[in-house]
């Protein structure tokens, strides 16, 4: 495989970052986050490494289920700014050279959208047939509710109307009827609309359940619904040739691979590799390597032109839903011996540095493993600092905690009183006093430093996207080591097209020795992370070192002739 990519596939070589506008900073005094106070710190981001920002939904909503309940398509909820303010950050994003992609969340809308409201109304509504009902739910309806503490059930009754309405989520989010082609062409509309105020994309929220037909009388006759992915595909590379459609499939490798497309990754663009974040929590519940490695030699290679996108927790809940009940229990143990610490019965409402222990070596080594495996790293805001949940507030709330940017206890993110504030700063051991950009920034040695140099680092490999990936054998089930390669790289010609990477997932120090085939003879090793390297012997090994919760990354290259 060689490196010539056209500038189309900048998603290859990105870094995301996730980011909801409410709680990120305000610019306007106000107490709750805004586009305004947004654009501010493009800049900080920017130097971070960031070369893409991913924004959760910043739409008129009445708030109900964290803005994913959505009242307006077209515009931006008005405490968070206006249409104007929109284009000017994505405008000052785009000259720093940062993309902007946005949730895509039209699986539903608010019980208080328009066209519901007109739909609900009368059984002839224009709109009625833009949701979907039924006189009775049916016996065999679809299976599953998306939030079981929440919803009993997937039908509700509208005493106005007489019958039931469909909601896989919750009950005053109404499901969108996708099969019907008006649906199917306003969708399109809003995104041409937002692709023309400067998004270069969309990450799709819940793709099977946009694509689910099951409890419609005519199901059966309906087009596949992956035609329609396809149709939204080509929609958006008419508009836009660059654009991306990022999806969160949340399930097992076979099934998610349809999502790229059966014609070849004609249809998502990136999946979250849901599989092997599961697989690295319980890895390091275990302090064993094993787990991670045997889901990612299990992982297909996606289509041509598409990708994974690695992440290590995701927005909001972090969802342990594909291991066994005994693996997830095994979890549990370790990182949420509290049943105030899970969620849904499935997963975890915490972020990385109190699961951990606060142990910085540990958390290091884990956001070393996030760029270096092959796919585009995804950062959730304020991982970048170690901040931490705040369990005070309720589900998945707990992880929207407004950004520290300095100490005090405003911690940086508005002027105004913090009883403003769209939820309270994290207090105690990981509140702004002691976790904050500010007293990081300068600091060679923090986390925030870290993650910049390994975003630096891996933008400087582009083995670690546009390569061909192997697990290696280490023969220490603690440690992961996988192998990057381009170009003859394979072939055993070696030369800069090599990257192997390990990471120590015990606290004890080790010793690996591994067999690294086309690199007998001057092969040398050279450190990526550290300066420093390690020579290969005449017989195509390496002993490398590692300490405890350790990550090194080397280039593989010939020695003077």
């Amino acid at each position: 495989m060689r490196l010539t990519r056209t500038a189309d596939l900048w998603w290859k070589t990105a870094v995301v970052y996730c980011l909801d506008v409410e709680t990120f900073r305000d610019g306007d005094g106000d107490g709750t986050g805004d586009f305004h106070g947004l654009a501010q710190q493009v800049d900080y981001l920017d130097r971070l490494g960031v070369t893409c920002i991913w924004l959760m939904p910043f739409f008129p909503t009445p708030d109900r289920d964290d803005g994913y309940d959505i009242v307006d398509f077209y515009n931006v909820d008005p405490r968070l700014g206006t249409l104007g303010d929109f284009v000017e950050f994505t405008r000052t994003a785009r000259d720093r050279g940062m993309r902007v992609i946005a949730d895509l969340v039209v699986n539903h809308t608010s019980d208080r959208h328009p066209w519901f409201e007109d739909a609900r109304s009368s059984r002839d509504s224009p709109y009625r047939d833009w949701y979907v009902w039924q006189d009775e739910p049916p016996a065999d309806g679809p299976k599953g509710v998306v939030f079981p503490d929440e919803e009993d059930g997937l039908w509700s009754r509208d005493e106005a109307s007489g019958q039931y309405y469909l909601h896989r989520f919750y009950r005053h989010q109404p499901d969108l009827n996708v099969a019907n082609p008006d649906v199917r062409a306003e969708i399109a509309r809003v995104m041409g609309f937002w692709m023309e105020l400067g998004l270069s994309g969309f990450r799709v929220d819940a793709v099977p359940f946009l694509l689910e037909t099951s409890g419609q009388d005519d199901a059966a006759a309906l087009p596949d619904p992956h035609d329609y992915l396809a149709d939204l595909r080509r929609f958006m590379t008419r508009r836009n040739g660059e654009s991306v459609l990022l999806g969160e499939v949340n399930l097992p490798y076979p099934d998610t691979m349809r999502y790229f497309g059966d014609g070849g990754g004609d249809e998502l663009t990136m999946c979250f590799d849901f599989i092997g974040m599961q697989h690295m929590y319980l890895s390091l519940a275990r302090r064993d390597a094993r787990p991670l490695a045997s889901a990612l030699r299990e992982r297909p290679a996606p289509p041509k032109d598409a990708h994974w996108a690695t992440f290590v927790r995701n927005h909001d809940e972090l969802t342990l839903d594909r291991l066994t009940e005994d693996e997830r229990n095994e979890v549990f143990d370790a990182f949420g011996p509290e049943e105030t610490m899970r969620i849904y019965g499935r997963g975890l409402r915490r972020r990385l540095p109190p699961i951990l222990g606060g142990d910085e070596r540990h958390v290091k080594m884990v956001y070393s493993l996030l760029f270096s495996l092959p796919g585009t790293p995804v950062l959730y805001y304020g991982e970048e600092i170690g901040m931490a949940e705040d369990l005070r507030n309720e589900d998945r709330l707990a992880m929207r905690s407004p950004m520290q940017w300095r100490p005090g206890p405003r911690a940086g993110f508005s002027t105004a009183d913090p009883g403003r504030y769209p939820a309270p700063v994290v207090e105690g051991q990981y509140g702004p006093d002691r976790v904050s950009v500010s007293a990081q920034l300068r600091d060679p040695g923090s986390l925030l430093s870290w993650i910049g140099l390994l975003a630096q680092r891996y933008r400087e490999c582009p083995e670690l996207a546009w390569g061909e990936y192997r697990i290696l054998d280490t023969g220490v089930p603690q440690v992961l080591a996988h192998r990057c390669d381009t170009g003859d790289g394979l072939d055993g010609d070696v030369h800069d097209g090599t990257v192997i990477a390990l990471h120590n997932f015990a606290p004890d120090a080790t010793e690996v020795e591994l067999e690294l085939d086309g690199m007998a003879g001057d092969c040398v090793l050279t450190d990526l992370l550290v300066d420093g390297g390690t020579a290969v012997s005449a017989d195509g090994t390496a002993k490398i070192a590692l300490d405890g919760y350790g990550c090194r990354w080397f280039r593989a290259t010939r020695g003077p002739d």
